[in-house]
């Protein structure tokens, strides 16, 4: 099945909104997947990818409840919190980035070689925050969000990834038209109240780091 990722005419604006017309030309992901090991909580989730000559452009919204966010930096484990995950291999380079962001925009980044991620070997590499400098990010909620909203919340999350990350990390050509990389688009939750775990194609296991369930991503 895959995605085709729109090529944008103009830079989007990430505080555009989902629905605006910034992004209609998109088509839309649903992260719906969910692992039966979770709560049941089942929030909607939907992503939108688009690029241009700079890089690639993402917009969640998610329809949610329970919603905690209590990393404060880089690098702190945002799986923990309200989280939206998009893990990407380009068609050239070894293994893959994983980009998650809490729904207060902090942002986990790491380069994967190894699924295995076997501790004491450079299987995962966390990025450095000169590498990660020209990454953008929206949210659409305040920096912290706690005590807990038990209410229906509705949030955006988005991001610009430029190419220029993926060539220094991992030596990857800049895209161009019918160019196809791999990714897959994740929710999680794991230390609220009400755990889930939901993707966009399915995992076999409360873990989203394989690669080898990614889809096709081919830019328009």
């Amino acid at each position: 099945m895959g995605y085709l990722i729109h090529r944008a005419p103009v830079p989007p604006s990430l505080q555009a909104g989902f629905d605006s017309g910034d992004w209609k030309e998109c088509g839309t992901i649903r992260v719906a997947c969910f692992r039966p090991e979770g709560s049941g909580h089942q929030p909607e989730t939907r992503f939108k990818l688009q690029y241009d000559a700079r890089g690639l452009y993402g917009l969640f919204s998610v329809r949610d409840r329970f919603v905690r966010c209590v990393a404060e930096r880089f690098q702190d484990m945002v799986c923990c919190d309200s989280c939206v995950e998009f893990f990407v291999r380009p068609a050239v380079g070894l293994g893959y980035i994983n980009f998650e962001f809490n729904a207060s925009g902090i942002l986990l980044a790491q380069h994967i070689t190894d699924r295995r991620r076997r501790p004491g070997t450079d299987d995962t590499r966390p990025l450095t925050e000169e590498e990660i400098a020209g990454i953008r990010i929206y949210h659409s909620l305040p920096d912290r969000v706690e005590p807990e909203i038990p209410e229906e919340t509705r949030y955006e999350v988005g991001f610009f990834l430029p190419f220029e990350l993926f060539e220094k990390i991992q030596h990857a050509p800049i895209p161009v038209s019918g160019t196809v990389w791999r990714g897959n688009v994740y929710k999680c939750g794991d230390q609220t109240s009400h755990p889930h775990w939901a993707s966009w194609r399915p995992v076999r296991r409360v873990n989203f780091h394989e690669p080898d369930c990614f889809d096709i991503l081919e830019f328009e």
